[in-house]
């Protein structure tokens, strides 16, 4: 029996799918594993404890492997992907094939099939395909420029608008101003400017659950951001609609990441955001698991 894995290195965490040619045999878990944010020592970490771990569940061995593939951001330049490629290497054997995240969100989502999805973790993207077989993208420029919508876009903008708001009426009180201080451990709104401006940058994306339990809670300022969120996301999806569907009638779009997962609000605006400028797009509520593509592939690959 061929056994294969899949494995989704993430900014924020590291997916794994094992299974044999039909089935889901184990599932793991394990910290980010992205190289180009955490390293190459923090990468194999948490890809070993997430192979470990599907594997005990399923009740094999990582010599059992037959085919992995890998997708994660950053793919696309050599230098990472052989990093990677190394490092899968050591800890099992058979065919390895290293692709970017947005390849097995892709299969995951439309299998070979015309679509767009837009993923929105650590940092944002969208990828596309159309009915020719062509492929785009949108945004994922990285967090100091780009990745509208993301993670860390959403802290980042927290900070700037809750400083803003704070501009208007230094007199008021203002929840997310107190969020912010007691995550960084700061007294003062002084210590704000120079926390948030350090270099390298704090881990805005970290602010993420704390601007969404705030906005759960009714909190003005956060849903806002949110709402920008969503909205900024939708932005990708319709790039990608008028670049490889320009007569785009029904076209299936998918939604894929943490950001996604986690507020309903993002949810929400991207579906009416995206449907008030085309109507037929049909939009899956169920936000997709990338990892399963990364199985996919890993089957597909060994069959070749």
């Amino acid at each position: 029996m061929a056994i294969f894995l899949g494995i989704d290195g993430g900014g924020s965490k590291t997916s794994c799918l094992i299974g044999d040619e039909t089935l889901i045999l184990g599932t793991g878990t394990g910290a980010a594993s992205n190289v180009v944010r955490v390293g190459e020592a923090q990468a194999r970490e948490s890809l070993a404890s997430a192979i470990r771990q599907a594997c005990t569940v399923a009740n094999l061995k990582p010599s059992e492997i037959s085919s992995v593939c890998v997708g994660l951001a950053g793919a696309a330049r050599p230098e990472i992907s052989e990093v990677v490629r190394r490092i899968i290497s050591d800890l099992v054997p058979g065919k390895i094939k290293v692709v970017g995240d947005t390849v097995i969100a892709l299969e995951a989502a439309f299998g070979s099939g015309p679509g767009v999805i837009v993923i929105a973790g650590t940092g944002s993207i969208a990828y596309g395909r159309n009915r020719e077989g062509q492929t785009a993208r949108a945004g994922g420029w990285g967090f100091a420029i780009s990745d509208e919508g993301s993670g860390h876009w959403i802290g980042r903008i927290a900070v700037a608008a809750a400083l803003g708001a704070w501009d208007e009426n230094p007199e008021q009180n203002l929840r997310l101003i107190e969020v912010l201080m007691k995550f960084w451990r700061l007294e003062t709104i002084e210590q704000l400017v120079p926390a948030a401006n350090a270099t390298p940058p704090p881990d805005f994306a970290a602010l993420f659950p704390a601007v969404l339990s705030l906005a759960e809670s009714g909190d003005r300022i956060a849903r806002d951001v949110l709402t920008q969120a969503g909205t900024q996301l939708a932005n990708l999806a319709g790039i990608l609609l008028r670049r490889l569907f320009p007569n785009p009638g029904v076209v299936p779009v998918a939604m894929s990441g943490g950001v996604f997962g986690s507020s309903a609000q993002v949810r929400q605006v991207f579906y009416n955001s995206l449907r008030s400028g085309y109507p037929d797009v049909v939009i899956n509520p169920t936000v997709i698991e990338p990892v399963r593509g990364a199985l996919e592939l890993a089957r597909r690959g060994a069959a070749k």
